[in-house]
């Protein structure tokens, strides 16, 4: 007899790494004890348990696992991403309020102008003829104003960038439809193992159940002196055995259900399934698969919406050296304490902003050449390379997963109809062996040679119905069946 370990593959655990399922199974290496073995405690399991079908599961998980809910969070982040270039379509308003003092050789009333503050030169002070002719002595000057900016006509500079944000929301979408597939079949592996943990723990059982018959059976023909005392040593350490490996199993119940609690995204500590096995659905051939991977898969989805924004995001670069038409409008106040080369110095001497205007114009820019944003965009159009062969690579992996996937469910198929016609030829040798050894005929090492037997193919049996559901999800996924 030896040890067997069943061990699910991770691709991912939370956030986004498939749950590592461990189920430890009957049958470890022969135990020589003249007494059963003690029982060791196995982690104990709530009192209390959620027990839920795969649809139940599933359903939990779409509406409580974390890396779902992370996913459309980011979702929703790109679409209100979205706004920011409409936002260019409505007016800036500000207002200002400046004090200087300085000095003010042909100037005065001398600001700064804000980004969004358009307000035009008015006044001047005497020109000096030469340097010695100038004042160095500090005059006030002060303003306050507000303005108003409204875009007239863009060229398609928005809409460029509209565009190139929107198609970010569509890769975004197709993210979190693979985080979604990916999280249900963990749900779904998770599921499975428990229900194989619990056909394990029942074939377990089942074999420490019908040794300790034969343990009893013997210590009887020992005591009447039909058997020898050996037959009675070899019965109790196969019972011993069997002990330890229904333990192991009822363990691994308990450590597949936490997994299951954690991949569903339930802060219980763990969680049970009802119900059987369901039973695989039937799958498309090689070929209507591998068509179905190509037009659903959110993997390839993804790659190209991300090219398209790639694509996207180059017209909008370059739509940045396009003109641009705005209405503008400012309604000031100022003053300068310096001479001016007519009229009087304002009261106040320029600390006080009396002295009003308004304008109103419209304003063409135009930025003929503008190195950063021309390097922007070559860089850009290099990033679409990128998507495309991105694009070139997803098709492979579908591909490659796909007949991958379908292959495991053919062998697991095949397997399991192989299995089942082993447990029925192990129980029926196991009969034979019983049989023989309660007649007198046969004796311990046979019989316990027919139950490691018969107790292997059923936890085989158990492992295959498994490996089959796995196996099956797996495919599901591959040609995205749950979209």
């Amino acid at each position: 007899m030896h040890t067997q370990l069943m061990v699910l593959p991770s691709r991912w655990f939370l956030p986004l790494t498939r749950p590592l399922v461990c189920s430890a199974v009957a049958l470890l290496a022969p135990v020589a004890a003249a007494e059963e073995a003690p029982v060791r405690p196995v982690p104990d399991a709530p009192t209390s348990m959620r027990t839920l079908t795969l649809p139940e599961a599933l359903a939990y998980a779409r509406e409580h696992q974390p890396a779902i809910h992370a996913a459309l969070s980011r979702v929703a982040t790109r679409e209100a991403e979205t706004a920011i270039p409409t936002g260019q379509w409505k007016p800036t308003i500000g207002i200002t309020a400046q004090i200087y003092g300085m000095t003010a050789n042909n100037t005065t009333a001398t600001y700064t102008a804000p980004s969004w503050l358009d307000i035009p030169r008015i006044g001047a002070t005497s020109t000096v003829a030469s340097p010695s002719a100038a004042t160095w002595a500090p005059s006030a000057s002060t303003l306050v104003g507000a303005a108003i900016r409204q875009e007239v006509f863009d060229f398609g500079r928005i809409g460029a960038q509209r565009a190139a944000s929107d198609a970010l929301v569509d890769v975004e979408k197709h993210r979190a439809d693979t985080t979604r597939l990916e999280v249900e079949l963990g749900v779904e592996e998770a599921y499975f193992a428990v229900l194989a943990a619990k056909a394990i723990v029942r074939a377990s059982e089942e074999a420490y159940d019908r040794a300790k018959v034969h343990r009893d059976y013997a210590k009887r023909g020992v005591d009447s002196g039909l058997r020898s005392p050996i037959d009675l040593t070899r019965e109790e350490a196969n019972l011993a055995r069997f002990d330890v490996g229904r333990i192991r199993a009822e363990g691994g119940v308990v450590v597949s259900q936490a997994v299951l609690a954690a991949a569903i995204g339930s802060t219980e500590p763990a969680v049970d399934v009802v119900g059987d096995t369901p039973q695989p659905t039937d799958m498309p051939t090689l070929a209507e698969a591998i068509q179905m991977a190509q037009t659903r898969d959110p993997v390839l989805a993804q790659a190209l919406s991300g090219l398209k924004a790639a694509e996207d995001k180059t017209r909008a670069v370059g739509a940045l050296l396009r003109p641009d038409v705005s209405l503008t409008a400012t309604l000031s106040g100022r003053a300068g304490g310096a001479d001016p080369t007519t009229g009087g110095v304002p009261a106040g001497d320029g600390f006080l902003p009396s002295i009003p205007n308004w304008d109103a114009g419209l304003v063409l820019s135009w930025p003929l050449f503008d190195g950063t944003i021309a390097a922007r965009r070559d860089a850009s159009r290099t990033e679409e390379t990128v998507r495309r062969d991105e694009i070139d690579a997803a098709r492979l992996q579908d591909v490659a997963n796909v007949r991958e996937t379908h292959a495991q469910v053919l062998v697991a198929r095949a397997a399991l109809a192989a299995i089942q016609n082993e447990v029925i030829a192990a129980r029926a040798n196991y009969d034979q062996a019983d049989a023989r050894f309660r007649s007198g005929i046969g004796n311990a090492v046979e019989l316990a040679d027919a139950e490691a037997v018969r107790t292997d193919a059923e936890i085989q049996l158990a492992l295959g119905e498994f490996e089959l559901a796995r196996a099956r999800a797996a495919f599901g996924r591959a040609i995205a069946e749950g979209l």
